[in-house]
């Protein structure tokens, strides 16, 4: 079997520790080589009870969850984890229609990817979504906008001294919008500017602003801070 090759190891992500939650032996073991050879530390589980068991025991720093899981499904994974401790979650999916990735998205994973997937993409996407959570770059000063205060080094949301539980994609968007208030975007906009994506599904971005309104609004229904512009996009007024 290939692993990938040695530049393509992160230092800074180096022993981070992935769980990986999958009952198809061979995409378990392709997944697990390929994330070893990234230089990650991988444990496995082949159904629910046993990734939640070593979730609380092992703290992984991300999980990558599939949907269709023996015992508990993946989604009733996912909100237990969520439960559990703040942690990324790329959910897998063999389901491919647009309801079943949105989902996931509102069981509250970060990402997905759909079966069959490349493994190298796979690698990419932990390494881009723990880049952002662990830091990359030179920490930002936490700054206020409103109720709201936002600690770029700590990865943590106050509204009016209250900490807001959000996920890691949530965070990063909440984030962005916070540094550009008063700014309409698209759907593609912010795909490219908090995923990092140049494409793909745009109901990631409606489900996790609908998650987001949900934490940050005093009636998610009929929001008020963030906004809906109507042919555009959305904005963050305060």
């Amino acid at each position: 079997m290939s692993s990938l090759p040695t530049s393509e190891t992160d230092p800074l992500l180096a022993d981070r520790r992935i769980l990986i939650v999958e009952d198809d032996p061979t995409v378990l073991e392709v997944a697990e080589s390929y994330l070893r050879a990234a230089g990650f530390i991988v444990d496995t589980a082949r159904d629910g009870f046993t990734a939640l068991e070593i979730a609380a025991r092992r703290a992984p720093d991300l999980v990558v969850l599939d949907r269709m899981l023996p015992g508990i499904d993946g989604l009733e994974v996912c909100h237990r984890l969520r439960a559990l401790r703040s942690m990324p979650i790329i959910m897998l999916t063999a389901l491919g229609g647009t309801e079943d990735r949105i989902a996931g998205l509102e069981a509250g994973a970060d990402d997905y990817l759909a079966k069959p997937f490349s493994p190298r993409e796979l690698v990419l996407r932990v390494q881009s979504i723990l880049r952002r959570v662990i830091g990359e770059f030179t920490p930002e000063a936490s700054f206020s906008h409103g109720p709201f205060t936002l600690d770029p080094s700590a990865r943590t949301v106050e509204r009016d001294g209250t900490a807001l539980a959000l996920s890691a994609r949530e965070f990063d968007l909440f984030a962005f919008l916070l540094k550009h208030p008063r700014q309409a975007f698209s759907r593609e906009q912010l795909l490219r500017a908090v995923w990092g994506w140049d494409f793909g599904d745009l109901s990631t971005v409606t489900v996790t602003v609908r998650r987001v309104r949900e934490k940050i609004e005093t009636e998610p229904t009929r929001p008020t801070i963030l906004a809906t512009v109507w042919g555009v996009g959305y904005r963050l007024d305060l």
